[in-house]
């Protein structure tokens, strides 16, 4: 049983991860002594713990060189989850291009690299970098923004993805369903306040999330999604596939979050706590 576990956060969001206040005293009370600690808080000893588990490292697209290299760094000398190669492979959202390849039903989904001219898809569609968290750096479009869209991503200047704007996502939002030890848990219903062609400021764009109960369906869709990444890299520790339905209302995958996601413990039921302290302790 793990015994000393870092909680890793960032800086700027100690204190906003609503996982904490459930998961924290349920690790504490199972008899772990649990830490929460900066990624880049030079005084944390990190061999000094069995486990280091990646929770709200929210900072690290803007720093993204010097985040994974303190990966490289904290997973030679702990137990680091989820492991590096998993996580750098869910850094950048190229991951996509892998799950459809498998079959897996993803957003339709065109990639834009530096230099290169984007086409827009008809009606409202979306503009985000490959490497992102939180929603920062992506906006929403219309036909007649076109030229700020183009704007948006000269400015980036780094890989980007534009993805039509799904009906169903502003009548029903997205799924985000969570999985501990590679089986499925608990899901939530989410929406985000994307902004108008403008830009997150905050490390995260605005939520409104809800209990909800996936369906048969979207749970098969997100648990071919977990059994690529298991099949590549092993059993991830924690994920949590985020859901929408396409134009013809087939669940499909937004995104696949294997870093840091917000796990949405106050929208699930109490045995989810149970299911995630298990799996970070006895995994």
């Amino acid at each position: 049983m793990i015994e000393r576990l870092a909680w890793v956060s960032a800086r700027a969001a100690l204190g906003r991860d609503e996982d904490e206040e459930f998961a924290l005293p349920a690790l504490r009370a199972a008899g772990a002594t649990v830490d929460v600690v900066a990624w880049d808080d030079p005084d944390v000893v990190w061999d000094g713990y069995d486990r280091a588990v990646l929770r709200s490292t929210w900072d690290y697209p803007e720093r993204l060189g010097e985040f994974v290299g303190w990966l490289d760094r904290t997973a030679a000398v702990t137990d680091l989850r989820n492991p590096v190669p998993m996580v750098r492979w869910s850094l950048d959202k190229h991951y996509l291009i892998d799950l459809a390849a498998a079959g897996v039903p993803v957003t339709p989904t065109d990639f834009v690299e530096p230099g290169q001219e984007a086409e827009f898809p008809d009606g409202e569609f979306v503009v985000k970098p490959a490497v992102g968290a939180g929603s920062r750096d992506a906006a929403s479009y219309g036909p007649g923004d076109r030229a700020a869209a183009t704007a948006h991503i000269r400015r980036l200047g780094a890989s980007v993805l534009v993805q039509p704007l799904l009906k169903s996502v502003a009548s029903d939002g997205e799924w985000p369903l969570v999985f501990l030890a590679g089986r499925y848990s608990h899901a939530a219903s989410k929406r985000v306040a994307l902004p108008r062609a403008g830009l997150v400021e905050d490390l995260f764009a605005e939520e409104t999330t809800a209990e909800y109960e996936a369906d048969p369906r979207q749970i098969a869709v997100a648990q071919r999604a977990v059994d690529v990444v298991t099949g590549r890299f092993g059993v991830p520790l924690y994920a949590r596939i985020d859901l929408v339905r396409d134009d013809d209302g087939r669940p499909c995958v937004l995104e696949v979050e294997l870093v840091e996601p917000s796990l949405f413990l106050p929208r699930a039921p109490a045995a989810a706590t149970d299911r995630l302290v298990a799996a970070l302790l006895d995994t």
